[in-house]
């Protein structure tokens, strides 16, 4: 079987290189950036796509740039290069709202995702008698998904009062 770190990721931004530069204009929330227009949908809503890669770092933030350019209907937020909340590593965050978004994007992310890990967990409005802590709590342990190595996220920050 062949080892996996061995493999090679061409540039997620492929295709892309001629793109203007992104804006940094944010949306009404004040927290995610608003993407670029597009014709048309990813094609990763109607089929997956072939696997990429570089060094991490550089990867992630071409992965952010494809993103964004790729699926401008998703929410993406900002570029964390230092822990935040329970993520102990550098992290960015990409929201989605519909079932197809869900299929299309993750099914994508599986693919192009190359040599970063991922995870996926939803975010859960608490219900009575469940605190926004411990909703928040569940979203990243019993409830998620990882995709690539599992990080170990640091739970002690969480208030748990529950």
């Amino acid at each position: 079987m062949a080892n996996p770190s061995k493999y090679e990721y061409p540039s997620p931004l492929a295709g892309f290189e001629n793109a203007p530069p992104l804006s940094d204009e944010m949306n009404e929330d004040g927290r995610t950036f608003v993407n670029p227009k597009r014709e048309s949908l990813s094609e990763a809503y109607d089929r997956f796509t072939e696997p990429r890669n570089k060094e991490q770092t550089k990867y992630a933030r071409e992965l952010w740039e494809r993103i964004r350019r790729e699926f401008p209907e998703l929410r993406v937020y900002a570029i964390w290069d230092r822990p935040v909340g329970p993520h102990p590593i550098a992290m960015f965050e990409v929201n989605v709202f519909t079932p197809a978004q869900f299929g299309a994007f993750v099914s994508w992310l599986a693919i192009w995702r190359g040599p970063l890990s991922a995870l996926v967990h939803p975010n859960t409005i608490p219900v009575e008698g469940v605190s926004a802590d411990e909703s928040g709590y569940r979203d990243h342990s019993q409830r998620a998904i990882w995709m690539g190595e599992k990080v170990p996220l640091d739970y002690s920050i969480v208030t748990r009062s529950f």
